[in-house]
Protein backbone atom coordinates (compact mmCIF):
# COMPACT_ATOMS: atom_id res chain seq x y z
CA UNK A 1 0.00 0.00 0.00
CA UNK A 2 1.40 3.44 -0.85
CA UNK A 3 1.26 6.10 1.40
CA UNK A 4 0.13 10.04 -0.47
CA UNK A 5 2.57 12.29 1.62
CA UNK A 6 1.14 14.51 4.02
CA UNK A 7 1.49 17.95 4.21
CA UNK A 8 3.97 17.79 7.35
CA UNK A 9 6.26 15.39 5.19
CA UNK A 10 5.67 17.90 1.97
CA UNK A 11 7.14 21.02 4.28
CA UNK A 12 9.94 19.03 5.50
CA UNK A 13 10.73 17.95 1.99
CA UNK A 14 10.97 21.79 0.88
CA UNK A 15 12.65 22.64 3.76
CA UNK A 16 15.38 20.04 2.68
CA UNK A 17 15.20 21.59 -0.88
CA UNK A 18 15.55 24.80 0.61
CA UNK A 19 18.03 24.03 2.65
CA UNK A 20 20.65 22.06 0.24
CA UNK A 21 22.64 24.80 -1.38
CA UNK A 22 23.96 22.80 -3.88
CA UNK A 23 21.58 19.95 -5.53
CA UNK A 24 24.39 17.88 -7.34
CA UNK A 25 26.25 17.05 -3.86
CA UNK A 26 25.47 17.09 -0.22
CA UNK A 27 27.58 17.84 2.82
CA UNK A 28 27.78 16.17 6.30
CA UNK A 29 26.20 19.04 7.84
CA UNK A 30 23.03 19.34 5.20
CA UNK A 31 23.31 15.11 5.64
CA UNK A 32 23.05 15.83 9.18
CA UNK A 33 20.28 18.01 9.00
CA UNK A 34 18.30 16.11 6.91
CA UNK A 35 18.97 12.79 9.22
CA UNK A 36 17.27 15.02 12.27
CA UNK A 37 14.49 16.52 9.57
CA UNK A 38 13.56 12.65 9.47
CA UNK A 39 13.95 11.64 12.78
CA UNK A 40 11.51 14.68 13.80
CA UNK A 41 8.81 13.38 11.45
CA UNK A 42 8.79 9.42 12.38
CA UNK A 43 8.81 10.91 16.14
CA UNK A 44 5.79 12.61 15.58
CA UNK A 45 4.38 9.61 14.12
CA UNK A 46 4.40 11.17 10.69
CA UNK A 47 4.89 8.13 8.16
CA UNK A 48 6.01 8.08 4.51
CA UNK A 49 6.75 6.29 1.80
CA UNK A 50 9.98 6.32 0.25
CA UNK A 51 8.50 5.64 -3.54
CA UNK A 52 6.52 8.93 -2.70
CA UNK A 53 9.93 10.87 -1.33
CA UNK A 54 12.09 9.89 -4.18
CA UNK A 55 9.01 10.76 -6.58
CA UNK A 56 8.56 13.89 -5.14
CA UNK A 57 12.33 14.60 -5.21
CA UNK A 58 12.61 13.70 -9.25
CA UNK A 59 9.87 16.20 -9.73
CA UNK A 60 10.20 19.04 -7.90
CA UNK A 61 12.19 20.58 -10.52
CA UNK A 62 15.57 21.62 -8.63
CA UNK A 63 17.11 18.38 -8.18
CA UNK A 64 18.61 17.28 -11.99
CA UNK A 65 21.55 15.07 -10.74
CA UNK A 66 19.43 11.69 -9.32
CA UNK A 67 22.47 10.70 -6.63
CA UNK A 68 21.43 12.73 -4.20
CA UNK A 69 17.67 12.46 -4.40
CA UNK A 70 19.19 8.42 -3.44
CA UNK A 71 20.76 9.56 -1.09
CA UNK A 72 17.76 11.34 0.37
CA UNK A 73 15.48 8.87 0.05
CA UNK A 74 18.19 6.50 1.86
CA UNK A 75 18.49 8.73 4.64
CA UNK A 76 14.89 8.94 4.98
CA UNK A 77 14.50 4.71 5.08
CA UNK A 78 17.38 4.52 7.45
CA UNK A 79 15.93 6.94 10.00
CA UNK A 80 12.32 5.22 9.77
CA UNK A 81 13.31 1.54 10.40
CA UNK A 82 16.17 2.45 12.76
CA UNK A 83 13.10 4.24 15.19
CA UNK A 84 10.88 1.53 14.44
CA UNK A 85 13.54 -0.90 15.58
CA UNK A 86 14.24 1.38 18.58
CA UNK A 87 10.07 1.85 19.16
CA UNK A 88 9.84 -1.92 19.07
CA UNK A 89 12.44 -2.62 21.63
CA UNK A 90 10.94 0.05 24.09
CA UNK A 91 7.64 -1.90 23.83
CA UNK A 92 9.05 -4.85 24.74
CA UNK A 93 11.13 -3.78 27.91
CA UNK A 94 7.94 -1.73 29.00
CA UNK A 95 6.45 -5.15 29.48
CA UNK A 96 5.98 -5.91 33.11
CA UNK A 97 5.20 -9.47 32.91
CA UNK A 98 8.29 -10.56 33.67
CA UNK A 99 7.88 -13.15 30.96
Amino acid sequence: MVLPLTNPVIIKLNEITTMVQDKSKLTESEINEIKIIFKELVEKNERYDLDEIEFWFENEGSWKIKGPRVRITNLANYVQDKYQQTAHLRIISDDNCGC
